[in-house]
């Protein structure tokens, strides 16, 4: 296996960066189409949403994070940003990023399983690095079950390619996880790459609130 880039603060075996618990997981993103795209509203995470978000949580994650832990990660506004996905007044999908320096670190996307097939993780994840993009950020990364093609190709066509495996890390499903990063995400190059993809949601998406 090739070994991931040093990075303390990201790295699930350190302390760096895990003040609040955090622990590293593999993100679970499911096969999306275009078809029928609903309109989805993108905004921060608030308290008022974890019911929903952990609803989601236990549908569709293998572990999955407790309502302390998500406390916990909204309260450090300096370098997390969680999103949900709304359609309507109902919370459809998450995602959440870890800022280190010049690192963001994708630490959860999921959806709702009703939601499975229309984009919802695609948009929650090209906003997310969008804010990494204006925070100053040059790297992404994240952590995907390496069984998940579906999810490895949507983060292929965001340009991370695999740097190495951590084997064995569900033991109890028997299943690696794959480390991915792409670099050089503040380059007009990049930009190019993320309107290619935001092009194939249209006018399906908005922000409700840009706090970051």
């Amino acid at each position: 296996n090739v070994p991931a880039p040093s990075s303390p603060a990201l790295d699930p075996s350190g302390s760096n960066g895990h003040d609040s618990g955090w622990q590293a997981r593999s993100v679970p993103l499911l096969t999306e189409s275009s078809e029928d795209l609903p309109h989805t509203v993108i905004a921060p995470m608030r308290r008022r949403h974890l019911r929903s978000v952990l609803r989601i949580e236990q549908e569709s994650v293998h572990s999955p994070w407790s309502v302390g832990l998500f406390m916990n990660e909204l309260a450090l506004r300096t370098t997390r940003l969680y999103l949900v996905a709304k359609h309507r007044n109902d919370v459809i999908g998450f995602a959440g990023v870890l800022f280190s320096g010049p690192d963001a670190h994708i630490t959860t996307v999921s959806t709702d399983p009703a939601w499975y097939r229309h984009k919802v993780a695609t948009r929650l994840v090209l906003v997310l690095v969008a804010a990494a993009v204006r925070r100053g950020c040059e790297n992404l990364t994240l952590e995907v079950r390496a069984s998940n093609q579906a999810a490895i190709r949507l983060y292929q066509a965001l340009g991370l390619g695999p740097v190495g495996i951590r084997k064995n890390y569900y033991s109890d499903l028997d299943e690696d996880v794959l480390i991915m990063w792409a670099h050089d995400i503040n380059q007009p190059s990049y930009a190019e790459r993320l309107r290619a993809i935001e092009s194939s949601v249209g006018d399906h998406m908005s922000i409700e609130e840009q706090v970051w």
